[in-house]
């Protein structure tokens, strides 16, 4: 019998966070007229990269640099705030959330460590 990996779906939950994240940093080009100098051609070739890096980033999951690339992301993605405010806003929120995912993810592995999960208790026959 396959012992189930835990960390797998924490990764998943990794990825499907950078791919909703991805969706609202490209939804910020609706909003990008409005800010600033506009829609400058910067603005858009920084926000549309940012978007992309992140769903590359959400299939580098599995990789052992996935993690702090996504991270990378996060701060990238807070310092947008400087071409888009409300990205800088929702950047910080995201950060938030990358925060609360990270604490998961390290009570995950300390219950690991200890032997506490479901999957690694003695099943009696």
């Amino acid at each position: 019998m396959t012992v189930p990996d835990p960390m797998k779906g924490v990764r998943g939950v990794f990825a499907a966070t950078l791919v909703l994240e991805s969706i609202v940093v490209a939804l910020s080009l609706l909003v990008l007229s409005k800010f600033g100098d506009g829609a400058t051609p910067l603005a858009v070739g920084v926000i549309l990269a940012l978007a992309v890096a992140m769903v590359v980033a959400a299939g580098v999951q599995r990789r052992p640099w996935g993690l702090r690339l996504a991270l990378a992301l996060q701060v990238v993605m807070v310092a947008c705030g400087l071409l888009v405010p409300a990205l800088g806003v929702m950047g910080v929120v995201f950060v938030l959330v990358w925060v609360a995912l990270l604490l998961l993810r390290r009570d995950l592995a300390g219950k690991m460590a200890r032997g506490e999960l479901p999957s690694q208790q003695l099943r009696d026959p």
